[in-house]
């Protein structure tokens, strides 16, 4: 038996047998060497392999998007795209000729060559692309091997999958029915597949470096997403002890599902908006199912990414259209496109940054393309009729750029009049907080806008100076630091000194200790995942305001983040350990 620690992403006991993801995948196969005789024949199935991996991923493409939109199956084309790339089909034949070797070399070779060449660009779009190559490498590979090669979406009984990382093709395949759990060596809070598990609702542990090694298939595996807990083959006291945690875990859901339809509003009365943040139109029921009060985050760079053209016009209003009639009156938020940074379309000529979180992104690049950002503000204003609909800016660093968007919005407010096409003329606008620059100029900021949201991801990230994706210095990244609370409470206070409500959008908010101090810091709106929403709720509905608000003052005097978060703890234990079962 051994226990090892990662993330915990998404809540939940699952105890089963593990399957091993890719465990023993590897681009280094042995040189066969065929007579030349044999060359037309490898070449032939090379080229029966690069059908059948076409073939299998139209299929999932086509399930994908007939499941959960269209938008979500996208990603797929750039796979396609990668299989009909002519320079690597030649390359890959000319091995072959050659070097008289076997079809499953050669594709080696060359597509070892195509991962060195990526990996010493040092640009996030480009790393991105080095994941769908090894994805689709790993497809064609295997049928070009002919291996009896388990996929996911072939899984019998239930089973708990372990992984390197969770690739596109392998989420699309995901069967919730046949899947207990999942845990992967790479990724954090924030990481796509942290994201997955949290939809899925399913256990779900990041960040457990070197667990593949541990393992082999059908070792029996107790994922506790909620502590970031496995425990390899577990004795039977210890399996005993966890399907005692996951019971209480059931029942302590089906109490907070009692709660869907109350508010989130504290002992004395006092009550926030609890929203949920979305990727997709179709993630709008689980919002309404686990009692959000509205969509807090609708995320819009994913209709740009992974995808051979802009999307149209009548494509994005379409979707906001779906969304804002799916959560009738209640209110939704959608962010304009936020591209840059980590997140890159392989239709736009965005150049390589030395320093891209820092660079043309976000509203900067909308500013600059106006052609895109306002096709996208033409849609939201039409489907605005639809709902109750909201816009709000990213990355706002000054009033310049919240004037110079106006700009914008007006003219294609003009132009919709002018085509006689309807759309709220009252619509609200907002923009994030999650520069420092702008929570310190938040009281000339809001005397511009309707409302702010607080991206706690990014504004802890420029803060602290602390890359949230860099492992190394994970320990930095510190949601509770007092600098990170002290604009916050300053980001409210002008917010409110001017008349307009503050949200909190960001990762931050899913922590239910960090929910009690928002609360206390005079927070309006508390937007997160759709699955956490329950505890964030039942957080709020146990505690006096007047109580948060002491908690928030104490906190803004403390010095280190650390004091912070002991603090919390102290103060709302009694809670949290009725909420995890302890």
């Amino acid at each position: 038996m051994k226990q090892l620690k990662g993330i915990g992403v998404s809540p939940g006991i699952a105890i089963g047998k593990v399957f091993v993801l890719h465990s023993g995948e590897s681009f280094n196969l042995p040189k066969r060497i065929v007579g030349p005789e044999s060359i037309s024949n490898e070449i032939a199935r090379f080229e029966d392999a690069l059908t059948r991996t076409r073939t299998e991923i139209l299929g999932i493409r086509r399930k994908l998007s007939d499941q959960i939109g269209r938008e979500s199956s996208d990603i797929f084309t750039a796979h396609l795209l990668i299989l009909e790339d002519r320079t690597l089909i030649e390359d890959v034949i000319e091995v072959i000729k050659n070097e008289k070797v076997g079809a499953e070399y050669a594709f080696s070779t060359v597509i070892q060559r195509y991962f060195q060449a990526f990996s010493q660009i040092n640009d996030e779009y480009l790393k991105e692309r080095i994941s769908d190559i090894r994805d689709v490498g790993r497809r064609l590979l295997g049928n070009l091997c002919g291996e009896e090669k388990k996929r996911l979406e072939e899984f019998q009984g239930k089973v708990i999958i372990a992984s390197h990382d969770l690739s596109p093709s392998d989420t699309a395949s995901l069967d919730r029915s046949k899947v207990l759990a999942f845990v992967t060596e790479i990724g954090g809070p924030t990481s796509h597949t942290a994201i997955l598990g949290r939809s899925l609702e399913i256990p779900a542990i990041v960040g457990i470096d070197k667990i593949i090694s541990e393992l082999q298939d059908d070792d029996t595996l107790i994922v506790d997403g909620t502590h970031g807990v496995v425990v390899i083959n577990p004795d039977q006291q210890t399996i005993d002890k966890f399907y005692s945690q996951e019971n209480r875990f059931i029942q302590i859901t089906g109490e907070l599902d009692k709660l869907r339809e109350l508010p989130a509003e504290t002992l004395d009365g006092k009550r926030i908006v609890l929203a949920a943040n979305i990727e997709f139109h179709h993630e709008v029921s689980s919002v309404i199912s686990h009692g959000g009060e509205g969509v807090g985050l609708y995320r819009t760079e994913y209709f740009y990414m992974n995808r051979t053209t802009l999307p149209t016009e009548q494509e994005q209003y379409e979707s906001y259209r779906k969304v804002a009639e799916a959560m009738a009156s209640k209110t939704v938020i959608i962010r304009t496109l936020d591209l840059g940074g980590d997140k890159f379309a392989s239709t736009l000529d965005i150049p390589h940054e030395m320093n891209p979180y820092l660079g043309w992104r976000a509203i900067r690049f909308c500013l600059t393309r106006k052609d895109i950002f306002k096709t996208q503000l033409r849609a939201i204003l039409r489907a605005s009729v639809h709902g109750n609909l909201k816009i709000m800016y990213p990355m706002v660093s000054s009033v310049y750029e919240v004037r110079a968007a106006r700009e914008i919005l007006d003219e294609a407010k003009t132009e919709l009049l002018q085509e006689n096409l309807a759309f709220d003329k009252n619509i609200h606008v907002g923009v994030m907080i999650e520069i420092p620059s702008a929570a310190l100029a938040s009281d000339v900021l809001a005397q511009e806008v309707d409302f702010f949201s607080l991206g706690t991801n990014d504004l802890i990230q420029y803060v602290l100076a602390v890359d949230r994706m860099n492992e190394k210095i994970a320990y930095l990244y510190e949601p509770t630091h007092p600098a990170i609370i002290r604009l916050i409470d300053m980001t409210v206070r002008n917010g409110h000194r001017h008349n307009i409500w503050v949200g909190s959008c960001g990762e931050m908010s899913a922590d239910p200790l960090i929910a009690v101090l928002l609360l206390g810091l005079g927070i309006d709106e508390i937007s997160a995942s759709p699955v956490v929403l329950p505890k964030i709720k039942k957080v709020i509905r146990s505690i006096r305001y007047t109580e948060a608000k002491e908690i928030a003052q104490k906190a803004l005097t403390l010095q280190t983040g650390k004091e912070i978060r002991d603090f919390l703890d102290e103060k709302l234990q009694n809670i949290c350990k009725e909420l995890e079962g302890e």
